[in-house]
């Protein structure tokens, strides 16, 4: 996958479908707006289409935004939607499952928390 990422890298599921027609102005919209979150702070964007067998990822790379795109042939996505409406936060780790086709990715947990670690002596 050419998403190479680190486990810091924050990746962000948009809480409902999303007409993947839109390119990078849409995409970079949404993210404004519906996400409340800044579009070129290098954390990666996902987008899902009603039928869940087409996905977007927006990420600016530090010099342009960037779109990766899949189009499932057979099954689809996992739902990264929830019920509240809130929106899915996932590790790198597990938008490379979600994209892999892991139906488990956003139903619970795949990765252990954040360790942050405390000064010696704290």
């Amino acid at each position: 996958m050419i998403l190479g990422t680190s486990r810091a890298v924050r990746v962000f599921a948009y809480p409902e479908a999303v007409d993947l027609r839109k390119g990078y102005d849409g995409l970079f919209g949404l993210v404004k707006q519906g996400l409340a979150r800044d579009p070129l702070s290098g954390e990666l964007y996902l987008f899902v289409n009603k039928r869940r067998d087409s996905c977007k990822v927006l990420v600016w790379d530090g010099t342009g935004l960037c779109i990766f795109q899949k189009r499932l042939e057979r099954g689809r996505f996992a739902s990264p939607w929830r019920e509240d409406g809130h929106v899915v936060r996932m590790t790198a780790s597990e938008l490379a499952l979600f994209i892999e086709g892991c139906d488990l990715v956003g139903r619970r947990s795949l990765s252990p928390d954040v360790v942050f670690p405390t000064p010696a002596g704290a």
